[in-house]
């Protein structure tokens, strides 16, 4: 007969059924059937499958750690072939198989002890009882090892009595100091005072802490309430900031935050509190593997009281008493943390990368966006970019994608992060629809129920400032998911109440400017340390008459005109292929590739550009139906019969550059197809204003703005005559 190592209860071996779960054990049979199914067993990582990984355990049983059993992506594994990892034999197949279970203690001091599985050798056994040195404490019945966590002494026998009644309980804590436990003489006794399990345990560091747990009552009411003959003395625990806490070890503090996380233990039932300041594990106990307030959940907002400990060289707080704020007192420090996380996120004064009076007009706004994404990241919020398929979307796109993903590493430690907390995602078009919006609410309802992920900040560019995007983002608010919005074109008033945050021009004769423009001022002033690397990607983004200041900036970066030429025309190229694609890093070698001179990627993919652009140029030029009406001259284009719709360019690029060969001897150029409209003119138009006009000659034909923003007009495909005929005579008259 030997003792349970943890609650030394009399037993065959070293450990009890109530305790084979609190232990790992070493395996050194050489057969699966030797393993024991239930127990967790020390392993080494083997190598990794599509549906998981393999994990040796000893030396010659391989069991298969399937990706179902993770807490986590298969792909956010850390582990290396060779790692020591921890794992739960769930079954042992007839044929040998080995199916294992994922445990949530990596590291062997999780564990309250290890024991030798040795099936040659009976019971597991201590090492140390291989040399005969047996371990007197755990013979006489007092524990072998300290919990890490929950450092109690439980209950051991059937009946409900103590172990040893009214005994003092020795156990060695991780200083090599005693502390004395001492256990009530009965489980009967401890149910009458309806003490909890973790309230039975003072500790000689923390005997105030200790007398408040012992005082009874609901859990979440124990350092609440205190009996009559102990309020006189008592008194409130000092609210302090969590940044404090390495001050103030062996003191009780309260704390006041937002749960950012609840994970159980095979002990304690561990929360980590956020306050304005930082973080700290707070561990709370009621029985071994046992939810401790089961009523406090991820993203409450909490009271803590507790003692400032220190576990392994990190702070923990043991919690003392927990309870939810409501109403008056939840509000209270929600704005408090919300205050304070928006000074750590708030950039400092606005400093555009070159001069530029479009810019400097809207500083509040650049200010305002760039702090919307840099609190994302501080709130471990996913960030989307949701971006036009065009050259100037994607450079937009990309100079926020530079800009944030270097603080998304900074944040996250596991090395794909990059790819869990920022993502970009094209639009075909620059209207942000409810197909685009289900699929986005879609995925974030998914990562929020599978990976538990905080609803995403929503970044639209060059995309969403008008009208006709509002059904899409109305979705989004339902879910409370974040908007912010950066585009070249004034915000429709529907739009700027729907978003959070948008940078854009009024409208009110504000000089031109791009997407990318104003996008790359907004991701210099989310990451600094990314400017030098933005300077070139405005120049890049204008087709015609780059601003001096931006060419200039372009050119101390490398970027002379027919290199930043090329670098669009390459990006105009590849953003139209897999345009539902981010391409992320086919589109950073194209506008960050070092020495990408002639003959460069840039440089090869742009050829590819001119060759396909000025084909489809040639054979639209010569079928450009020119009309003339009261000396207004308009220029259509049969974009169904005179185009190869499916292939480069598509129709939208192939129009603005007809527009810009030929705006000094035509107003305006359309193309029309079965049931579409495209309108192009340095005028300017009003599509919907266009459409409203012209439905009532049409009034039969289902005429649409569908796009304000690109000038798109759609109908039914049987009126398509009478609509472009009257599209002409409208536009004719607002051109003229």
């Amino acid at each position: 007969m030997g003792s349970c190592i943890i609650c030394g209860k009399s037993v065959d071996g070293r450990i009890c059924d109530l305790h084979e779960e609190d232990v790992v054990f070493e395996f050194r049979g050489n057969q699966p059937d030797q393993l024991t199914v239930d127990r967790y067993y020390r392993g080494t990582v083997d190598g990794y499958a599509e549906f998981g990984v393999f994990v040796d355990i000893g030396d010659s049983v391989t069991g298969l750690l399937h990706r179902s059993e993770l807490d986590r992506r298969l792909e956010s594994l850390d582990w290396e072939s060779g790692d020591t990892v921890f794992v739960q034999v769930q079954q042992v197949r007839d044929n040998g198989n080995v199916d294992l279970g994922w445990s949530i203690r990596q590291a062997e001091n999780e564990f309250r002890g290890t024991l030798v599985d040795d099936p040659d050798q009976g019971a597991p056994y201590l090492k140390e009882d291989e040399s005969g040195n047996e371990d007197a404490a755990a013979d006489d019945g007092s524990a072998a090892d300290s919990p890490d966590d929950s450092e109690e002494t439980e209950d051991a026998d059937e009946s409900g009595a103590a172990a040893d009644d009214n005994a003092d309980v020795t156990a060695t804590d991780e200083s090599g100091e005693s502390d004395e436990r001492v256990e009530p003489t009965s489980t009967a006794d401890a149910a009458a005072t309806e003490t909890p399990a973790a309230a039975t345990e003072t500790d000689a560091g923390s005997s105030d802490g200790g007398a408040a747990a012992a005082s009874g009552g609901a859990a979440t009411a124990v350092a609440e309430e205190e009996t009559e003959d102990e309020a006189d003395e008592a008194t409130e625990p000092n609210h302090v900031a969590i940044e404090t806490l390495d001050d103030r070890v062996g003191e009780t503090v309260r704390l006041e935050g937002v749960v950012e996380s609840a994970r159980q233990t095979s002990g304690p039932t561990v929360f980590e509190i956020r306050d304005e300041t930082d973080s700290v594990e707070c561990a709370a106990f009621k029985e071994a593997g046992v939810r401790a307030y089961p009523e406090i959940d991820t993203d409450d907002v909490v009271r803590l009281d507790g003692e400032v400990r220190e576990r392994r060289g990190e702070l923990q707080v043991e919690t003392e008493a927990l309870v939810k704020l409501e109403d008056d007192d939840r509000a209270t420090v929600e704005d408090r943390l919300a205050d304070a996380l928006t000074a750590q996120a708030e950039p400092d004064a606005v400093d555009p990368i070159a001069a530029d009076e479009a810019v400097e007009a809207l500083t509040d706004d650049v200010r305002e966006v760039a702090t919307a994404v840099r609190r994302a990241v501080l709130e471990e919020r996913p960030v989307v970019v949701r971006h036009a398929a065009t050259a100037d979307g994607y450079v937009a796109g990309v100079a926020l994608e530079r800009a944030t993903l270097p603080l998304v590493r900074d944040q996250h430690d596991q090395h794909d992060a990059v790819y869990h907390y920022f993502d970009r995602r094209p639009l075909e078009e620059g209207v942000y629809d409810m197909d685009d919006a289900t699929k986005d609410a879609t995925r974030m309802l998914e990562a929020r129920e599978r990976h538990d992920e905080k609803l995403p900040l929503f970044v639209f560019v060059a995309a969403g400032a008008t009208r006709e995007s509002l059904d899409g983002f109305e979705l989004l608010d339902l879910y409370g998911a974040g908007r912010a919005l950066v585009d070249d074109v004034a915000v429709d008033p529907e739009i700027g109440e729907a978003v959070d945050a948008a940078v854009a021009p009024d409208g009110t004769g504000a000089p031109e400017t791009t997407s990318a423009t104003l996008a790359a001022n907004v991701a210099a002033h989310v990451n600094d340390d990314v400017r030098a690397d933005l300077q070139h990607l405005p120049a890049v983004s204008y087709w015609e008459d780059t601003p001096e200041a931006y060419a200039d900036a372009a050119s101390e970066a490398g970027y002379d005109a027919d290199a930043a030429r090329e670098v669009r025309e390459a990006v105009a190229l590849e953003a139209y292929y897999q345009s539902y694609e981010d391409k992320r890093e086919l589109i950073t070698d194209l506008l960050f590739g070092e020495g990408d001179g002639p003959g460069g990627l840039a440089g090869h993919v742009s050829e590819q550009f001119r060759e396909k652009l000025d084909t489809e140029i040639e054979t639209a030029e010569a079928n450009l139906d020119r009309q003339t009406l009261d000396d207004t001259t308009v220029a259509v284009l049969d974009t169904d019969a005179f185009t190869h719709r499916y292939e480069f360019p598509p129709t939208a690029l192939l129009l603005d550059e007809l527009h810009r060969r030929h705006r000094d001897d035509v107003s305006a150029v359309i193309g029309v197809s079965d049931d579409e409209l495209h309108i192009r003119s340095d005028h300017p138009i009003d599509v919907r204003d266009i459409a409203d006009r012209a439905r009532e000659w049409v009034p039969n034909a289902g005429l649409t703005a569908t796009s304000a923003r690109d000038g798109k007009l759609e109908y039914i495909a049987g009126e398509r005559s009478a609509v472009l005929d009257t599209v002409i005579d409208v536009v004719a008259d607002e051109v003229a």
